[in-house]
Protein backbone atom coordinates (compact mmCIF):
# COMPACT_ATOMS: atom_id res chain seq x y z
CA UNK A 1 0.00 0.00 0.00
CA UNK A 2 1.28 3.14 -0.99
CA UNK A 3 0.89 6.98 -2.28
CA UNK A 4 1.77 6.63 -5.57
CA UNK A 5 0.99 10.33 -6.66
CA UNK A 6 -0.02 13.83 -4.78
CA UNK A 7 -1.74 16.18 -7.24
CA UNK A 8 -2.44 20.22 -6.56
CA UNK A 9 -4.01 22.71 -8.38
CA UNK A 10 -4.67 26.68 -7.56
CA UNK A 11 -8.77 27.50 -8.19
CA UNK A 12 -10.42 30.68 -7.78
CA UNK A 13 -13.01 30.97 -5.00
CA UNK A 14 -13.23 35.42 -5.98
CA UNK A 15 -15.95 37.00 -4.64
CA UNK A 16 -16.91 41.43 -4.71
CA UNK A 17 -17.53 40.64 -0.75
CA UNK A 18 -15.36 42.18 2.11
CA UNK A 19 -15.20 41.75 5.62
CA UNK A 20 -13.41 44.65 7.87
CA UNK A 21 -10.13 43.48 6.85
CA UNK A 22 -10.14 41.98 3.44
CA UNK A 23 -12.15 41.80 0.36
CA UNK A 24 -12.78 38.56 -1.59
CA UNK A 25 -11.91 39.94 -5.23
CA UNK A 26 -9.14 37.45 -5.76
CA UNK A 27 -9.54 34.83 -3.37
CA UNK A 28 -8.03 31.60 -4.23
CA UNK A 29 -7.59 28.15 -2.27
CA UNK A 30 -5.39 24.75 -3.14
CA UNK A 31 -7.61 21.79 -4.29
CA UNK A 32 -5.77 18.39 -3.69
CA UNK A 33 -5.96 14.74 -4.76
CA UNK A 34 -3.87 11.80 -2.69
CA UNK A 35 -3.65 9.08 -5.13
CA UNK A 36 -2.89 5.53 -3.97
CA UNK A 37 -2.51 2.09 -5.16
CA UNK A 38 -5.44 0.61 -3.25
CA UNK A 39 -8.31 -0.52 -4.83
CA UNK A 40 -12.38 -0.36 -3.33
CA UNK A 41 -15.09 -0.61 -4.56
CA UNK A 42 -13.18 -1.54 -8.70
CA UNK A 43 -11.44 2.03 -8.28
CA UNK A 44 -8.33 3.12 -6.69
CA UNK A 45 -8.79 5.19 -3.67
CA UNK A 46 -8.16 9.07 -4.02
CA UNK A 47 -8.39 11.27 -0.92
CA UNK A 48 -9.48 15.06 -1.89
CA UNK A 49 -8.86 18.21 0.36
CA UNK A 50 -8.95 21.69 0.06
CA UNK A 51 -8.13 25.03 2.33
CA UNK A 52 -10.30 27.03 3.99
CA UNK A 53 -11.50 30.66 2.40
CA UNK A 54 -9.51 33.52 3.56
CA UNK A 55 -5.84 32.20 3.11
CA UNK A 56 -4.99 31.90 -0.18
CA UNK A 57 -3.67 28.55 -2.13
CA UNK A 58 -0.15 27.30 -0.83
CA UNK A 59 0.50 25.30 -4.39
CA UNK A 60 4.15 26.34 -4.28
CA UNK A 61 4.76 25.26 -0.61
CA UNK A 62 3.35 21.86 -1.40
CA UNK A 63 4.92 21.39 -4.78
CA UNK A 64 8.38 22.76 -2.85
CA UNK A 65 8.34 20.97 0.32
CA UNK A 66 5.86 19.23 1.44
CA UNK A 67 4.66 16.85 -1.56
CA UNK A 68 8.03 15.62 -2.76
CA UNK A 69 8.94 14.74 1.04
CA UNK A 70 6.03 12.51 0.97
CA UNK A 71 6.89 10.90 -2.08
CA UNK A 72 10.71 10.54 -1.37
CA UNK A 73 9.66 8.65 1.91
CA UNK A 74 10.25 4.96 2.02
CA UNK A 75 6.47 3.73 1.35
CA UNK A 76 6.40 1.32 4.48
CA UNK A 77 7.66 4.10 6.67
CA UNK A 78 4.30 5.84 5.84
CA UNK A 79 2.18 2.55 7.17
CA UNK A 80 0.98 1.56 10.52
CA UNK A 81 1.17 -1.90 11.87
CA UNK A 82 -1.29 -3.34 10.32
CA UNK A 83 0.22 -1.97 7.00
CA UNK A 84 -2.83 0.73 6.05
CA UNK A 85 -1.74 3.92 5.47
CA UNK A 86 -0.63 6.31 8.89
CA UNK A 87 -1.87 9.87 8.77
CA UNK A 88 -0.08 10.52 11.61
CA UNK A 89 3.30 9.39 10.02
CA UNK A 90 2.69 11.03 6.76
CA UNK A 91 1.98 14.58 8.73
CA UNK A 92 5.44 13.58 10.35
CA UNK A 93 6.83 13.24 6.83
CA UNK A 94 5.97 16.64 5.50
CA UNK A 95 7.25 18.37 9.00
CA UNK A 96 10.69 16.81 8.52
CA UNK A 97 13.00 19.70 8.50
CA UNK A 98 10.73 22.25 9.97
CA UNK A 99 11.64 24.47 12.92
CA UNK A 100 8.83 25.11 15.36
CA UNK A 101 7.24 28.11 15.26
CA UNK A 102 5.84 30.20 12.67
CA UNK A 103 2.56 28.98 11.74
CA UNK A 104 0.87 31.02 8.76
CA UNK A 105 1.26 29.57 5.97
CA UNK A 106 2.76 26.33 5.70
CA UNK A 107 0.17 24.88 8.26
CA UNK A 108 -2.04 25.56 5.40
CA UNK A 109 -0.51 23.72 2.91
CA UNK A 110 -0.13 20.66 5.28
CA UNK A 111 -3.26 20.91 6.70
CA UNK A 112 -4.88 20.68 2.65
CA UNK A 113 -2.34 17.50 2.16
CA UNK A 114 -3.87 16.54 5.66
CA UNK A 115 -7.53 16.59 4.76
CA UNK A 116 -6.37 14.73 1.50
CA UNK A 117 -5.05 11.94 3.60
CA UNK A 118 -7.35 11.46 5.83
CA UNK A 119 -10.37 11.03 3.10
CA UNK A 120 -7.90 8.64 1.76
CA UNK A 121 -7.09 6.52 5.12
CA UNK A 122 -11.15 6.62 5.83
CA UNK A 123 -12.06 5.36 2.14
CA UNK A 124 -9.59 2.37 2.73
CA UNK A 125 -10.75 1.49 5.61
CA UNK A 126 -14.29 2.13 4.02
CA UNK A 127 -16.03 4.11 7.14
CA UNK A 128 -17.10 7.74 7.13
CA UNK A 129 -13.99 9.20 8.52
CA UNK A 130 -16.69 10.16 11.69
CA UNK A 131 -16.92 6.69 12.30
CA UNK A 132 -13.16 5.90 11.81
CA UNK A 133 -12.39 9.18 14.09
CA UNK A 134 -14.85 8.04 17.13
CA UNK A 135 -13.29 4.55 16.92
CA UNK A 136 -9.72 5.58 17.37
CA UNK A 137 -10.05 8.51 19.32
CA UNK A 138 -13.53 9.21 20.99
CA UNK A 139 -15.72 7.14 22.87
CA UNK A 140 -17.13 5.13 19.66
CA UNK A 141 -20.35 7.01 19.98
CA UNK A 142 -21.23 9.24 16.38
CA UNK A 143 -23.63 11.89 16.68
CA UNK A 144 -24.59 12.63 13.22
CA UNK A 145 -26.77 15.28 14.22
CA UNK A 146 -24.15 18.67 14.15
CA UNK A 147 -25.37 22.13 14.42
CA UNK A 148 -24.83 24.54 11.84
CA UNK A 149 -24.60 28.23 11.77
CA UNK A 150 -25.28 30.36 8.89
CA UNK A 151 -22.06 32.86 7.79
CA UNK A 152 -23.23 35.58 5.85
CA UNK A 153 -23.81 39.36 5.87
CA UNK A 154 -20.75 40.65 4.32
CA UNK A 155 -20.37 44.24 3.05
CA UNK A 156 -20.77 44.13 -0.57
CA UNK A 157 -20.54 47.16 -2.82
CA UNK A 158 -24.07 49.31 -2.81
CA UNK A 159 -25.38 46.48 0.08
CA UNK A 160 -28.19 48.44 2.05
CA UNK A 161 -30.26 47.50 5.42
CA UNK A 162 -32.99 45.88 3.47
CA UNK A 163 -30.27 43.83 1.04
CA UNK A 164 -28.66 42.91 4.68
CA UNK A 165 -32.28 41.55 5.97
CA UNK A 166 -33.52 39.68 2.87
CA UNK A 167 -30.11 37.65 2.76
CA UNK A 168 -30.74 36.84 6.42
CA UNK A 169 -34.84 35.89 5.57
CA UNK A 170 -32.94 33.44 3.17
CA UNK A 171 -30.95 31.79 5.50
CA UNK A 172 -33.84 31.50 8.18
CA UNK A 173 -36.17 30.14 5.35
CA UNK A 174 -33.35 27.40 4.73
CA UNK A 175 -33.53 26.24 8.02
CA UNK A 176 -30.67 28.03 10.00
CA UNK A 177 -32.01 29.60 13.29
CA UNK A 178 -28.20 30.86 14.11
CA UNK A 179 -26.98 33.65 11.48
CA UNK A 180 -23.93 35.67 11.33
CA UNK A 181 -22.84 38.87 9.93
CA UNK A 182 -19.71 41.09 9.41
CA UNK A 183 -18.95 43.82 11.85
CA UNK A 184 -16.02 46.80 12.11
CA UNK A 185 -16.02 47.28 8.18
CA UNK A 186 -18.00 50.64 9.42
CA UNK A 187 -18.46 52.47 12.11
CA UNK A 188 -19.93 51.77 15.30
CA UNK A 189 -23.36 54.08 14.71
CA UNK A 190 -23.74 52.66 11.38
CA UNK A 191 -22.75 48.83 12.22
CA UNK A 192 -25.16 49.01 15.30
CA UNK A 193 -28.16 50.42 12.90
CA UNK A 194 -27.23 47.20 10.38
CA UNK A 195 -27.47 44.52 13.41
CA UNK A 196 -30.75 46.06 15.13
CA UNK A 197 -32.23 45.40 11.36
CA UNK A 198 -30.99 41.93 11.37
CA UNK A 199 -32.46 41.52 15.12
CA UNK A 200 -35.56 42.64 13.87
CA UNK A 201 -36.92 40.29 11.60
CA UNK A 202 -35.34 37.50 13.65
CA UNK A 203 -37.98 35.75 16.03
CA UNK A 204 -38.07 33.14 19.36
CA UNK A 205 -35.29 31.35 19.24
CA UNK A 206 -33.27 32.64 16.70
CA UNK A 207 -29.70 34.45 17.22
CA UNK A 208 -27.71 36.35 15.47
CA UNK A 209 -23.54 36.19 15.90
CA UNK A 210 -21.41 39.10 14.73
CA UNK A 211 -17.38 38.93 13.92
CA UNK A 212 -15.32 41.89 13.47
CA UNK A 213 -12.25 39.72 11.52
CA UNK A 214 -9.59 41.09 14.52
CA UNK A 215 -9.86 44.72 13.53
CA UNK A 216 -9.98 46.37 16.44
CA UNK A 217 -7.60 47.91 18.91
CA UNK A 218 -8.67 47.68 22.61
CA UNK A 219 -10.34 51.35 23.23
CA UNK A 220 -12.35 50.06 20.08
CA UNK A 221 -13.37 46.52 20.99
CA UNK A 222 -14.24 47.67 24.32
CA UNK A 223 -16.74 50.42 22.82
CA UNK A 224 -18.12 47.76 20.37
CA UNK A 225 -18.73 45.58 23.79
CA UNK A 226 -20.35 48.32 25.52
CA UNK A 227 -22.68 48.79 22.26
CA UNK A 228 -23.87 44.84 21.77
CA UNK A 229 -23.84 44.01 25.20
CA UNK A 230 -27.80 45.05 25.74
CA UNK A 231 -28.37 42.77 22.41
CA UNK A 232 -28.11 38.95 23.65
CA UNK A 233 -26.07 37.93 20.81
CA UNK A 234 -24.98 34.57 19.99
CA UNK A 235 -21.38 35.60 20.50
CA UNK A 236 -19.03 38.74 19.79
CA UNK A 237 -15.96 37.56 17.61
CA UNK A 238 -12.27 37.79 16.83
CA UNK A 239 -12.30 41.62 18.33
CA UNK A 240 -9.25 42.16 17.65
CA UNK A 241 -5.99 40.28 16.20
CA UNK A 242 -6.01 36.97 17.19
CA UNK A 243 -2.52 36.64 18.43
CA UNK A 244 -3.20 39.76 20.69
CA UNK A 245 -4.30 37.63 24.18
CA UNK A 246 -3.97 40.60 26.07
CA UNK A 247 -6.92 42.36 24.17
CA UNK A 248 -9.21 39.71 24.54
CA UNK A 249 -8.15 38.75 28.43
CA UNK A 250 -8.73 42.62 29.22
CA UNK A 251 -12.33 42.45 26.70
CA UNK A 252 -13.28 39.74 29.24
CA UNK A 253 -14.43 42.37 32.10
CA UNK A 254 -16.46 44.92 29.40
CA UNK A 255 -18.53 41.96 28.09
CA UNK A 256 -20.28 39.20 29.88
CA UNK A 257 -21.64 37.82 26.85
CA UNK A 258 -20.13 34.69 25.22
CA UNK A 259 -17.15 35.90 22.99
CA UNK A 260 -15.27 34.06 20.04
CA UNK A 261 -12.00 33.50 18.41
CA UNK A 262 -9.49 31.27 17.22
CA UNK A 263 -9.78 31.06 13.63
CA UNK A 264 -6.56 32.11 12.54
CA UNK A 265 -4.58 30.48 15.25
CA UNK A 266 -2.61 27.50 13.49
CA UNK A 267 -1.12 25.61 16.21
CA UNK A 268 -1.63 23.97 19.26
CA UNK A 269 1.05 26.08 20.76
CA UNK A 270 -0.89 29.67 19.79
CA UNK A 271 -3.68 27.69 20.74
CA UNK A 272 -2.89 26.84 24.06
CA UNK A 273 -1.56 30.27 24.67
CA UNK A 274 -4.87 31.81 24.00
CA UNK A 275 -6.59 29.47 26.81
CA UNK A 276 -3.56 30.34 29.02
CA UNK A 277 -3.56 33.85 28.33
CA UNK A 278 -6.78 35.14 26.58
CA UNK A 279 -8.98 35.29 29.49
CA UNK A 280 -11.36 32.67 27.24
CA UNK A 281 -13.90 31.49 29.69
CA UNK A 282 -14.91 27.88 29.28
CA UNK A 283 -18.54 28.01 30.60
CA UNK A 284 -19.51 30.55 27.82
CA UNK A 285 -17.24 31.76 25.06
CA UNK A 286 -16.67 29.87 21.45
CA UNK A 287 -13.39 28.11 20.40
CA UNK A 288 -12.95 28.22 16.37
CA UNK A 289 -9.70 26.66 15.15
CA UNK A 290 -10.14 25.31 11.98
CA UNK A 291 -8.17 22.30 10.94
CA UNK A 292 -7.86 23.18 7.16
CA UNK A 293 -5.92 26.10 8.33
CA UNK A 294 -3.71 24.76 11.25
CA UNK A 295 -2.08 21.82 10.15
CA UNK A 296 -4.67 19.21 9.55
CA UNK A 297 -6.64 16.64 12.15
CA UNK A 298 -3.12 15.21 13.22
CA UNK A 299 -2.58 18.79 15.20
CA UNK A 300 -6.10 19.04 15.76
CA UNK A 301 -6.21 15.93 17.72
CA UNK A 302 -3.29 17.25 19.82
CA UNK A 303 -5.15 20.50 20.16
CA UNK A 304 -8.08 18.78 21.44
CA UNK A 305 -5.81 16.62 24.17
CA UNK A 306 -4.45 20.36 25.07
CA UNK A 307 -8.37 21.73 25.45
CA UNK A 308 -9.23 18.72 28.14
CA UNK A 309 -5.86 19.14 29.95
CA UNK A 310 -7.17 23.11 30.08
CA UNK A 311 -10.51 21.87 31.45
CA UNK A 312 -12.30 22.99 28.32
CA UNK A 313 -15.27 20.22 26.64
CA UNK A 314 -14.80 19.81 22.72
CA UNK A 315 -18.21 21.03 22.48
CA UNK A 316 -16.86 24.46 22.74
CA UNK A 317 -15.45 24.32 19.89
CA UNK A 318 -17.15 25.69 16.66
CA UNK A 319 -14.26 25.61 13.73
CA UNK A 320 -14.34 27.82 11.03
CA UNK A 321 -14.35 27.14 7.18
CA UNK A 322 -17.79 25.48 6.80
CA UNK A 323 -16.35 22.44 5.32
CA UNK A 324 -17.18 19.21 5.42
CA UNK A 325 -13.73 17.91 7.34
CA UNK A 326 -14.40 19.83 10.04
CA UNK A 327 -18.83 18.40 10.09
CA UNK A 328 -16.89 14.98 10.19
CA UNK A 329 -15.23 15.98 13.13
CA UNK A 330 -17.92 17.56 15.00
CA UNK A 331 -19.82 14.31 14.30
CA UNK A 332 -16.80 11.33 15.64
CA UNK A 333 -15.49 13.58 18.46
CA UNK A 334 -17.83 15.52 20.13
CA UNK A 335 -17.31 19.15 18.73
CA UNK A 336 -20.21 21.81 19.46
CA UNK A 337 -20.73 22.63 15.13
CA UNK A 338 -19.38 24.10 12.34
CA UNK A 339 -20.06 26.97 9.95
CA UNK A 340 -21.54 27.29 7.35
CA UNK A 341 -21.37 29.40 4.10
CA UNK A 342 -25.17 29.08 2.49
CA UNK A 343 -24.59 31.19 -0.68
CA UNK A 344 -20.47 31.88 -0.65
CA UNK A 345 -17.02 30.19 -1.53
CA UNK A 346 -19.25 27.58 -4.19
CA UNK A 347 -18.55 24.78 -4.61
CA UNK A 348 -16.26 24.06 -1.76
CA UNK A 349 -18.71 24.97 1.03
CA UNK A 350 -21.87 23.29 2.36
CA UNK A 351 -23.07 19.57 2.24
CA UNK A 352 -23.65 16.67 0.47
CA UNK A 353 -26.83 16.47 -1.84
CA UNK A 354 -30.08 16.03 0.02
CA UNK A 355 -28.71 16.92 3.55
CA UNK A 356 -31.18 19.77 4.77
CA UNK A 357 -30.88 22.33 7.36
CA UNK A 358 -33.74 21.84 10.06
CA UNK A 359 -33.07 24.41 13.25
CA UNK A 360 -29.47 24.98 12.63
CA UNK A 361 -28.16 20.99 12.66
CA UNK A 362 -27.91 18.95 9.72
CA UNK A 363 -27.38 14.91 9.91
CA UNK A 364 -24.48 13.31 8.24
CA UNK A 365 -24.96 10.79 5.59
CA UNK A 366 -22.76 7.48 5.70
CA UNK A 367 -20.35 8.46 2.97
CA UNK A 368 -16.96 6.80 2.94
CA UNK A 369 -14.49 8.82 3.34
CA UNK A 370 -15.35 12.80 4.33
CA UNK A 371 -18.25 12.31 2.08
CA UNK A 372 -17.08 14.81 -0.85
CA UNK A 373 -18.54 12.10 -3.31
CA UNK A 374 -22.05 12.81 -2.17
CA UNK A 375 -21.32 16.60 -3.64
CA UNK A 376 -22.12 16.70 -6.90
CA UNK A 377 -20.91 20.16 -7.97
CA UNK A 378 -18.15 19.39 -5.49
CA UNK A 379 -16.39 16.17 -6.74
CA UNK A 380 -16.75 16.77 -10.19
CA UNK A 381 -13.87 19.65 -9.55
CA UNK A 382 -12.16 16.98 -7.28
CA UNK A 383 -12.41 14.00 -10.49
CA UNK A 384 -11.10 16.78 -12.98
CA UNK A 385 -7.64 17.45 -11.00
CA UNK A 386 -7.72 13.08 -10.15
CA UNK A 387 -8.51 12.22 -14.24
Amino acid sequence: MKIVEIREKTVPISSPIRNAYIDFSKMTLSLVAVVTDVVRHGKPVIGYGFNSNGRYGQGMLMRERFIPRVLEARPESLLDERGILDAHKVWNAMFTNEKPGGHGERSVAIGTIDMAVWDAVAKIEDKPLFQLLAERYGDGQVNRKVFVYAAGGYYYPGKDDSQLKDEMRKYIARGYSVVKMKIGGASLDEDRRRIESVLSILEDGQRLAVDANGRFDLDTAIAYAKALAPYNLFWYEEAGDPLDYELQATLRNYYPNPMATGENLFSMQDARNLVRYGGMRPDRDWLQFDCALSYGLVEYLRTLDMLKQHGWSPSRCIPHGGHQMSLAIAAGLGLGGNESYPDLFQPYGGFPDGVKVQDSHVVLPELPGIGFEGKSDLIREMHALAA
